[in-house]
């Protein structure tokens, strides 16, 4: 058999049952070394709520006040520094190209935060399953006590956000979030962008004390005990932030994050670790050189490797994106799918959707088999039926509806 140039061994099959009852059914194939493709299904839930639960449509950590007030005051503090700049600007302490530079990182710093703060850091789903390489090296493997999933390597439960995170580094109370592999790109962005603000005041605050004589640089008498509060604050952020950055970039060479490598210190088995470093692509992502130092979700080459799970629904759509391909013929793409086969992008978070490949009848009998994998719209009788739809019928009708209209 042979599909995108590759040629398929018809012996190698996923061994994941996807809920259909089908005992019988065909598996799917797993795909060729190099053979990849975009998956722009979108699983974001619809609901505007705040929280972590995965049926929450936007991730916010509301559970710690602590966190909240520490995150509150990153943001209260970056504003007062970029408010001395400007005032340093009006008053002509310094030149105006200056300042705005200086307001520039600032908000840069600030989005890197916003986007470090609200992005689900890698939180593992409770349909997660894993892949298909860790199902051959490994019968056993690890699961949650307090999630009750799957939890993938180098995960951990952060009893905070109550979530299992992938690779997760450590929870930030500066961040009121975990910093883990959905949102380490972020967390490293906000590190370099405060540090830059702290080396560049305290650079123009240096020059204009020490190296600067002229009348034309002498601050305002109302600025001045503005920045000598400015100049401790950013001495702290500078030594804060150039620690933190240290930190990360042990953890990117050694493969090990802060949570690990306070465990292995303290059993003293740090000399016996065999992790790999991490790669840059698994961090800012594969979308190009451009995006890395934007706050930008990255896309990354393969998700279901750098988040260390895969599940049932992704393997689903994979299936049919692959079987279609092999009976195009199309090698390279998928036109009537709106897929190409070249890296695939993560999906967003929320409620999964379906697992079945076929129409539903809304209205007639709607089989629930798998309970973890068919919500009904809301609280019923629990056999999934809510008054007439549940909400993997719906699920299923419109993504066959818009397949059927793309082909088209």
């Amino acid at each position: 058999m042979t599909c995108c140039g590759n040629q398929i061994d018809k012996s190698e099959y996923l061994e994941y049952n996807y809920g259909k009852g089908d005992k019988n059914q065909a598996p799917p194939r797993i795909r060729a070394n190099g053979e990849k493709y975009i998956d722009t299904f979108n699983e974001q839930p619809w609901a505007l709520s705040f929280g972590t639960g995965e049926e929450k449509g936007i991730w916010m950590n509301s559970g710690d006040q602590a966190g909240s007030i520490m995150a509150s005051l990153v943001w209260l503090l970056m504003t007062y520094s970029a408010v001395t700049v400007t005032l340093l600007t009006v008053t002509e302490g310094i030149p105006p190209i200056l300042g705005m530079i200086y307001t520039v990182l600032c908000c840069m710093a600030l989005a890197s935060h916003a986007k470090t703060s609200l992005t689900d850091p890698g939180s593992v789903p409770r349909s997660a399953v894993p892949q298909e390489e860790q199902r051959r090296e490994s019968p056993s493997h690890s699961m949650c006590g307090q999630c009750q999933t799957f939890k993938p390597p180098m995960s951990h439960h952060c009893r905070i956000c109550n979530r299992c995170v992938s690779r997760m580094d450590h929870h930030c109370p500066w961040m009121n979030n975990c910093v883990g592999a959905a949102n380490l790109k972020h967390f490293i962005l906000f590190l370099l962008y405060t540090w830059t603000c702290a080396a560049y005041s305290l650079t123009m605050f240096g020059w204009n004390y020490f190296f600067c004589a002229d009348d034309d640089c002498t601050f305002h008498v109302l600025v001045i005990h503005l920045v000598r509060a400015m100049t401790f604050l950013c001495i702290g952020a500078f030594l804060f932030t150039s620690s933190m950055l240290m930190n990360v970039t042990y953890g990117l060479m050694t493969g090990i994050g802060t949570i690990d490598r306070l465990k292995k210190k303290a059993t003293n088995t740090m000399s016996q670790s065999d992790e790999e470093p991490i790669a840059l692509k698994d961090v800012f992502g594969i979308a190009g050189f451009h995006t890395w130092f934007l706050p930008v979700d990255p896309v990354f080459e393969d998700y279901d490797r750098v988040m260390g799970y895969s599940t049932p629904q992704r393997l689903v759509r994979e299936q049919q994106f692959m079987e279609q391909a092999a009976e195009n013929g199309q090698g390279g793409s998928i036109e009537g799918l709106g897929v190409r086969i070249r890296s695939y992008q993560p999906p967003t978070r929320g409620p999964l959707p379906s697992t079945a490949l076929a129409f539903c009848d809304p209205f007639g009998a709607c089989p629930d088999e798998q309970p973890v994998f068919h919500p009904p719209l809301q609280k019923g009788n629990g056999n999934g039926r809510n008054g007439g739809i549940c909400k993997i019928c719906i699920d299923t009708t419109i993504y066959a509806i818009v397949q059927v209209a793309l082909q088209y």
